[in-house]
């Protein structure tokens, strides 16, 4: 690699991006840190309402909905960056496969802080991809519909698989790893469980990559359309997919639920969870980008769009800093908290998150592990402090 290979410059980001990528993080730490409650023995938790209404609402609006849009998220910057990559007129495919390496290096260190690492599914998956970068829209048209449409009967087909395996996370003996305290134990706590509860389990190592290969090729689909450079001339088409989007959750959630409340039959050859994911995925991305380009909530979306360039680096810290809250090599709160401690602390440490993204955006070019993937992508130094402080760019609408 040389460096006539040019990133994307901060300056000509699309801030809608930036922004749906700052939600959805959000919804992957409130999804995380509620895991917790699920690390320790079994037993009865006793919930207030409060708990109650926070679960229920991390349940609809959050919980897969924020994966799988920034997964499709992944995809869109998949799109922009082979491009950028191929318009120098070097090897894309050389270049990504060397980017998706070096994300499995961050998985791997990620993996040890948090058994729910998500880094090394979009580096498997970004490698697949590879074989598809040269697709028309048609061509990602029809595979992105295949995959969607058949997910309900393939996971209801998974389903039926059963892998022996131990329970890593209420195990006793394998728990006094995650709490003696010992910071290779604590590791090696979090691979086990990455390895026994993630990578082995056939409803996520089948079924959600699945939806996840089709997250990305959409996101890839709307790269190659520029939707997200033209939102006003598509207002109309948003507000049609809000609606749309909206009513086929409620009927789907509806149908669903009646069916697991009365175990009828269809759910062994017919599991529609994921489609109602993503149903209410687009209903919340498509809200959102009806916000944004109706010019609401301005300051809100700055910090957002300061998060979300900053995906990565808040990621990442997440997870750490909840090892330090919940695990023996930290305070050891574990699971002996009620549910709305979670959520409120996600919650919490976004919002900091938020102030300290904006903040550092001020005075350096990229988050710090944005910088250090960035420059080992590149095989490149590029400048990390911005030469004259400036303030994040002010959110307009498109």
């Amino acid at each position: 690699m040389t460096n006539s290979y040019h990133p994307v410059e901060q300056s000509k980001r699309t801030a809608i991006v930036d922004i749906l990528r700052g939600w959805a993080i959000l919804g992957v730490a409130i999804g995380n840190y509620s895991d917790f409650l699920h690390i320790g023995v079994e037993h009865k938790i006793n919930n207030s309402i409060i708990s109650d209404i926070l679960f229920y609402f991390n349940r609809y609006f959050f919980a897969a909905k924020s994966w799988t849009l920034l997964t499709l998220l992944f995809g869109y910057g998949f799109a922009i960056l082979i491009n950028n990559v191929a318009a120098k007129g070097k090897n894309p495919v050389t270049f990504f496969a060397w980017r998706m390496i070096l994300l499995f290096l961050l998985a791997f260190i990620n993996s040890s802080f948090w058994l729910g690492d998500i880094l090394k599914d979009y580096a498997f998956l970004g490698l697949v991809m590879l074989l598809f970068y040269k697709s028309s829209a048609k061509t990602l048209s029809i595979i992105c519909a295949v995959l969607v449409v058949t997910t309900p009967f393939i996971m209801a087909f998974v389903n039926g698989f059963t892998v022996e395996h131990p329970e890593i996370t209420t195990n006793p003996e394998y728990l006094k790893l995650y709490h003696s305290g010992n910071w290779l134990d604590f590791f090696k706590f979090n691979l086990l469980a990455s390895f026994y509860e993630q990578i082995i389990i056939p409803g996520y190592a089948i079924t959600a990559h699945i939806v996840m290969f089709a997250c990305m090729l959409f996101g890839f689909l709307l790269q190659k359309l520029d939707f997200f450079n033209h939102l006003n001339e598509q207002k109309k088409l948003l507000e049609k997919t809000l609606w749309i989007s909206l009513g086929t959750a409620i009927f789907i959630g509806v149908g669903f639920n009646l069916m697991i409340l009365y175990k009828l039959a269809p759910l062994k050859i017919f599991h529609p969870l994921y489609w109602l994911v993503l149903s209410t995925m687009i209903f919340i991305a498509t809200g959102i980008c009806l916000l944004y380009i109706n010019g609401k909530l301005k300051t809100v979306f700055s910090y957002f769009s300061a998060g979300g360039k900053m995906t990565l680096t808040n990621y990442i810290t997440q997870n750490i800093l909840a090892a330090f809250i919940f695990s023996g090599i930290g305070l050891g709160i574990a699971d002996t908290m009620p549910y709305w401690f979670y959520f409120s602390l996600a919650v919490f440490v976004f919002i900091i998150q938020l102030f300290i993204s904006k903040w550092w955006l001020s005075k350096y070019n990229y988050g710090p592990v944005e910088w250090l993937w960035r420059s080992a992508s590149y095989l490149k130094l590029f400048p990390f402090k911005k030469t004259q402080p400036q303030a994040v760019t002010e959110i307009k609408t498109v």
